[in-house]
């Protein structure tokens, strides 16, 4: 799903989620530093969310798959991470929410 890339502090949710129940969380820890935009480092596959199990209210990590994450844009080999995108990680699939980190910026790429 083309669209503005994210960076840390962006809203995502897991679903299913660890219990079945749709979790919550936001991006806490990304990998690259090369890309930036608002001097904010962009996503990629391989960083790392901070999720909330909704049923526990237990917090755990999840990292973001390379499946669903741009295929037009990569940094230091890793697909870019756009507001909207859908992508298979954990025990379901992160729908990647907002707010972008550049909303000025947006990649038509297909996932």
């Amino acid at each position: 799903m083309p669209g503005p890339p994210v960076s840390i502090g962006c809203a995502v949710l897991l679903s299913p989620g660890a219990a079945g129940a749709p979790d919550s969380g936001v991006i806490v820890a990304v990998t690259q530093t090369t890309a930036t935009a608002g001097g904010m480092p962009l996503a990629t596959a391989g960083s790392i969310c901070q999720m909330v199990n909704s049923v526990s209210g237990v917090p755990y990590p999840l990292t973001i798959g390379s499946t669903g994450v741009s295929t037009g844009v990569t940094i230091d080999g890793q697909g870019l991470v756009r507001s909207g995108d859908q992508i298979p990680s954990g025990s379901g699939v992160l729908m990647i929410l907002g707010p972008p980190a550049a909303p000025y910026i947006s990649d038509g790429g297909s996932p």
